[in-house]
């Protein structure tokens, strides 16, 4: 029977491409449509080097080279693709990417529960990062207590040095780093000091007092002066109980102050002499 009779007389339904005869004999089929991984990126909307990285993560499947050493895609390729794309860009992260391929409807939906808890969870700590930042224009609010950063805008407004006020927020940002409950009663301590004008007549000269001589006979009359200012308060006190210091964070934030000067260092001397009864 010629060839084109056969052609003419095959199914309606049937492709002629795939029942084509010659000679009597069946031609190897056609192969399927291909498509390049260009046009495939380009289907589902994404790039070629994201192809390539869903290829790496096992997400997609990657076809064999044909004989030209390029890879060929079909259509469910793209499917594939466009599922990846949709659900990487919904926020699921890429290794629950494939779990969630093969996942049946309940396991899906639970799964996308669980990931959603999880953005929530790092939207609301995104929140709280930014709302971090934006304190930063508010300088020491961010990196100490209310009360220690309202301490050290008073200090500023006494005319205290830069040196000075940076000192104490160091001190400060330690204190309430390892003894919370201790520095919160440091600082309400200061703050009720801070309203005293004899405390901040003396505040202000100890400042001064870093650029003395360490033979300056003022820093006697500084000792002196401290020494009065604090007896005078623990006499005004109710005797109520305070709060007893830990001798070992005592140490450490005494010994966390960045700068000193002769002078100071002297300071230190007389008023250790001066409790040894010297």
């Amino acid at each position: 029977m010629p060839a084109e009779e056969v052609c003419v007389r095959a199914p309606p339904h049937v492709s002629i491409e795939v029942m084509n005869v010659l000679g009597g004999e069946q031609v190897e089929r056609r192969p399927k449509h291909m498509i390049t991984i260009g046009q495939l990126a380009a289907y589902a909307g994404v790039t070629i080097k994201a192809v390539r990285h869903y290829h790496q993560r096992g997400l997609l499947d990657e076809p064999p080279r044909d004989s030209s050493g390029y890879r060929r895609y079909s259509a469910q390729h793209a499917i594939d693709l466009v599922k990846i794309k949709t659900l990487a860009e919904a926020g699921v992260p890429l290794a629950r990417v494939k779990e969630l391929l093969a996942a049946n409807p309940d396991r899906f939906v639970a799964a996308i529960a669980e990931i959603d808890r999880n953005l929530q969870a790092r939207a609301e700590e995104l929140v709280r990062t930014r709302e971090r930042i934006a304190r930063l224009s508010a300088g020491d609010r961010l990196l100490v207590s209310a009360e220690v950063a309202d301490y050290l805008d008073q200090l500023h407004e006494l005319g205290v040095s830069e040196r000075g006020v940076q000192m104490e927020r160091d001190i400060w940002i330690l204190a309430q780093a390892v003894s919370p409950k201790e520095a919160a009663v440091w600082i309400a301590d200061k703050r009720d000091a801070i309203g005293d004008p004899e405390f901040c007549a003396i505040y202000l000269e100890y400042d001064a007092a870093f650029d003395w001589s360490p033979d300056d006979p003022r820093l006697y009359t500084l000792v002196d002066r401290s020494e009065r200012w604090l007896a005078n308060r623990h006499a005004r006190s109710d005797g109520g109980e305070r709060s007893v210091q830990n001798p070992a964070i005592a140490q450490l934030v005494a010994t966390s102050v960045g700068e000193s000067s002769p002078a100071w260092d002297r300071l230190t001397e007389i008023a250790k002499e001066r409790m040894a009864g010297g």
